[in-house]
């Protein structure tokens, strides 16, 4: 597939599916095709917990609320076990993380051809759909727990608290400050890099993976390698949602903590 229609080899038939849809140039740079999905992802995820809590029901609940009740309770019993301290924001974003992580992630085990052809008979030369694959995405994600961490640390020891921590720790004399101030610097800098490169890789392997498999081998033979990789790949889309949720909320555990 390809955008003019031609018929692509297999380096240009992978090329053209890593490519994003772009406005910009540069550093400037926007990923129409990553923002829009995660976009519409969001406000699925939204739409329909809206949906289950509005029709929930004190009776035998559904299939769909049973799923929702079961989910809930799963983030909640995670956060608890996590998080000791008293905050109304902490397990609602834990929910909204995983969720939206994993519905993200989700989209890697649609045929890598479905969405891209459709989109190209609209004129759309180029269209990712795995927002998870898209560094910029997961590094957004992970600057915003980056904010999280240094707002539940100053809210809960201040702004001097926080500066002694960064300054006094793990060396405690006035001396050692600037080793400190670099130690913990690197340490806290280092959580939202991890956090938003492990999703990354990841996900942009297996992304890589599903694509090779459809650019090398002929159709009629690819679901012997695509459907043992998607069988796996669920339980690896499912277990990079839950670490991305509960490392940040491991985070926000260890900034509301005194040492």
């Amino acid at each position: 597939m390809a955008a003019t229609g031609d018929v692509l080899t297999s380096q240009g038939y992978i090329s053209h599916h890593l490519t994003h849809l772009q406005v910009g140039s540069g550093f400037w740079a926007l990923n129409i095709d990553s923002l829009l999905v995660s976009v519409v992802l969001g406000m699925l995820f939204l739409w329909l917990f809206h949906k289950v809590a509005t029709r929930a029901t004190s009776g035998v609940p559904g299939k769909l609320q049973c799923a929702v009740e079961l989910l809930v309770g799963f983030v909640d019993g995670a956060v608890k076990d996590v998080f000791h301290a008293k905050n109304k924001l902490v397990a609602p974003l834990a929910l909204t993380i995983f969720v939206w992580v994993f519905l993200m992630n989700l989209m890697d085990l649609l045929p890598v051809d479905l969405l891209p052809y459709g989109a190209q008979l609209l004129g759309v030369p180029y269209l990712r759909v795995v927002p998870s694959a898209d560094v910029n995405i997961t590094m957004s994600m992970a600057i915003g727990v980056f904010f999280l961490i240094i707002i539940f640390s100053i809210r809960e020891k201040g702004v001097s608290g926080f500066v002694k921590e960064l300054t006094l720790q793990p060396l405690n004399h006035w001396s050692m400050i600037p080793v400190n101030l670099v130690l913990e610097t690197v340490s806290l800098v280092a959580k939202p890099i991890s956090l938003g490169l492990r999703l990354f890789g990841n996900m942009y392997a297996g992304e890589m993976i599903f694509i090779l498999i459809a650019g090398l081998l002929p159709w009629w033979s690819q679901w012997a390698l695509n459907v043992p990789w998607a069988i796996f790949h669920i339980l690896i889309i499912t277990l990079q949602a839950f670490i991305f949720m509960i490392l940040t909320v491991v985070y926000l555990s260890m900034a509301s903590e005194e040492h």
